[in-house]
């Protein structure tokens, strides 16, 4: 009988099942997120609003803007159903139950904080547009990465410009996905994490949130905390995660200069259970939008709490990182006689990892600087990435690269490694697709200048066989024996 009471004394919002979610922001976290929503619940209208039209108009085509195995089928399942792209936001807003804030969140590069902080125009833009909306109630969800106590100041922006009679609920519901395996981590995730208050509204929002989730997520693997727990984990959990990457790169540089193999030594390390064997591959990096962000997020927020060595720690994960790039890239000059200039060098993948199409803080950006600024020509084999999102991410003012320079001197192939490699003076694998793995490497040896050289960046080829054809190998984390035998 408690119990009734209690469930009757919750406003409408708080109590009535879901029927209509709205999602601010079509790109990687909201779209995906949104159409596997969608794709699980049937009984509940998704709709996902953007102020690009031209984004908007990719997502309702057959081609949509964001390659993620397993997404475009789901997309096509049920776009025109109950999953809707459009730029109609208020009408969107004003008629749903739950609002997701997915909008982007990257670095300041400007002001206070520049460097570090995270930009959140465009979340107080949403958070604006909301409270002047909404007629009624309604639960707002930030999945966008956020930093500590954002969702407190989203709190306070919809409390002073709302409507009369109007209520908000502010939960944190970060993502955890990985690009290339996002379909699989939201319909299999490791688990659902939501912060809110811990008064009561604050409980029951939850609870209409996590009764989404439910109609395909055990409850056990529904995690509940408070708001400041939920934004602190999701930026400790990709810190986490780069860090462990900046590791196992610092331990491949000994293993270049002692002899030792890091493939052995992660191995051996990784099977020990308190360790264990993920995020333990030696690499030229890590890149995406989320770690080198969230780091500089997490140092912002330390060095706020005047925490200033805990701020150094984290700094140093991002000083290896970039220390990893250049070390490969002062290893392909010095074998190719400590020159580049006027050298053709093909690149292997342009795309931060395999299996997507996003570029941004990819390791290859700063390879490509480094290689221009030796006076090398480059040509970029990437299956995914469009030669207008190269350019961009090269055309980036911080590194000081001319444009025209750029566009003379790098090209971009999708499928034609023949051509990519002809006269090529060397291959850099910089992203780890699986075909790369499949070409015929003896074709490629026979087009290339000579002697030919291989920089394996990911440890996916066979070096054996590559030596064997006549190819001067190097690799992250590995000592080669080029004595002429």
């Amino acid at each position: 009988m408690a119990s009734d009471t209690l469930k009757d004394s919750r406003p409408e919002f708080l109590s009535k099942p879901i029927q209509n979610i709205c999602c601010i922001g079509a790109g990687y976290v909201g779209g995906p997120t949104c159409s596997v929503i969608a794709y699980k619940c049937p009984h509940i209208q998704v709709n996902v609003v953007d102020l690009s039209q031209e984004r908007i108009n990719a997502w309702n085509s057959p081609n949509i803007p964001i390659y993620e195995p397993g997404l475009n089928e789901i997309v096509q399942k049920c776009i025109g159903k109950n999953l809707h792209f459009t730029t109609k936001v208020e009408d969107c807003i004003a008629k749903a139950d739950i609002v997701f804030i997915s909008v982007n969140t990257p670095t300041k590069t400007y002001g206070v904080g520049l460097g570090r902080a995270p930009d959140l125009t465009y979340v107080e833009s949403a958070a604006r547009t909301i409270s002047k909306v909404a007629k009624n109630s309604k639960i707002i969800v930030e999945k966008s990465t956020v930093p500590v106590k954002a969702a407190e100041s989203i709190t306070n922006m919809l409390k002073s410009n709302h409507h009369p009679n109007v209520e908000f609920q502010v939960l944190s519901n970060p993502e955890f996905l990985a690009e290339g395996t996002a379909i699989n981590d939201l319909l299999k995730p490791d688990r659902i994490l939501i912060g809110g208050d811990n008064d009561d509204k604050g409980k029951w929002a939850i609870e209409q949130l996590s009764s989404v989730y439910e109609n395909w997520v055990d409850k056990s693997l529904i995690i509940t905390t408070n708001t400041w727990s939920s934004e602190l984990s999701k930026l400790t959990a990709n810190a986490m995660l780069a860090q462990r990457i900046s590791s196992i790169n610092s331990i491949s540089a000994i293993c270049e200069a002692s002899g030792a193999d890091i493939q052995e030594v992660s191995k051996a390390i990784g099977f020990d259970t308190r360790i264990g064997s993920k995020f333990l591959q030696a690499s030229i990096g890590f890149g995406g939008s989320c770690f080198q962000k969230d780091i500089n997020n997490l140092i912002y927020l330390c060095e706020n709490l005047n925490l200033k060595e805990v701020a150094d720690y984290w700094h140093q994960v991002l000083v290896i990182n970039d220390y990893q790039k250049k070390r490969f890239v002062d290893k392909i000059v010095r074998c190719l006689f400590n020159t580049l200039n006027n050298k053709k060098i093909t690149l292997f993948g342009f795309a931060f990892k395999k299996n997507t199409g996003d570029t941004r803080e990819s390791a290859s950006i700063n390879i490509c600087k480094y290689l221009l600024d030796e006076g090398a020509s480059i040509t970029v084999l990437d299956p995914k990435v469009e030669y207008e999102q190269m350019i961009f991410e090269l055309s980036n003012p911080q590194l000081n690269l001319p444009i025209e320079m750029v566009k003379r001197k790098v090209q971009l192939y999708s499928t034609d490694v023949i051509e990519a490699c002809k006269g090529s003076h060397a291959i850099v694998i910089c992203t780890e697709w699986d075909i790369f793995k499949t070409y015929d490497y003896k074709e490629i040896f026979e087009i290339m200048q000579k002697p030919a050289h291989v920089f394996d960046g990911r440890l996916i080829l066979d070096h054996q066989h590559l030596t064997s054809i006549g190819y001067h190998v190097e690799a992250v984390g590995k000592k080669f024996d080029h004595t002429l035998k």
